[in-house]
Order: C-alpha cells, then sequence, then structure tokens
C-alpha cells in the first residue's frame, strides 16, 4: 500500500513524497511555509491524481522523462522523479493513480 511522509526541509518548509508500496518514491511535493498547506497538497492528490487530464507528461534537458501532477487551477502539486523510459513514467502515473486515494499519511516531523 503506498503512503505519504511529511518531512521538513533544511530549510524548514514541509514537502511530502508519496511513496509505492515497494518504498520507492514515486511523487515529490513543492516546498509549503506551513504544515496544513502541506496536508493540504496530499488531500489534493488524493482528488487530482484519479484524472489522467491533470497529469502533464514532460521531458527533461537530459531526455529523462517525468511527469507533473497538476491541480485543478493548473499549479503543479508534485512532480515525479525521472524515469529513463516512457513506459516506466507511464508506469509511475498508473502506481500514483492506484496509490494516492487509500494511502496513508506518515508524519516524520513529529519524531523527536
Amino acid at each position: 500500500m503506498g503512503k505519504f511522509v511529511i518531512t521538513q526541509r533544511v530549510n524548514n518548509e514541509y514537502q511530502f513524497n508519496m511513496k509505492a508500496g515497494n518504498g520507492e518514491i514515486i511523487l515529490t511535493s513543492e516546498g509549503y511555509v506551513q504544515k496544513a498547506s502541506c496536508q493540504k497538497g496530499i488531500e489534493s492528490v488524493k482528488v487530482n491524481s484519479q484524472e489522467d487530464s491533470r497529469y502533464d507528461r514532460r521531458e527533461a534537458v537530459n531526455n529523462k522523462d517525468y511527469f507533473v501532477l497538476k491541480a485543478r487551477n493548473g499549479e503543479i502539486i508534485g512532480k515525479s522523479p525521472l524515469y529513463s523510459t516512457k513506459s516506466g513514467m507511464e508506469n509511475g502515473i498508473t502506481s500514483v493513480k492506484n496509490n494516492a486515494a487509500n494511502a496513508e499519511i506518515i508524519d516524520e516531523t513529529l519524531k523527536n
């Protein structure tokens, strides 16, 4: 089962990584100043990940494929890792779709 992991960056911004059942990161968020905004970002992924039109398939300057997931307003919610093939990228999108709705949320910022 997939999960969202909330962490805090060195600049104190919050972010989440969405991990597939095998533990691989399949989506990383932007940085958020407020934890509540980060949590809203996760809820946005759960909703928007189910619509294929929300995925923007892209190619990086090194010719690796990746995708971004956008909210209804067009803002980027998260970005995938780089993939060596288009089929790998499509598998990543499928994994986000399959895992997001029921993924548990783990807040690592609560650890001492």
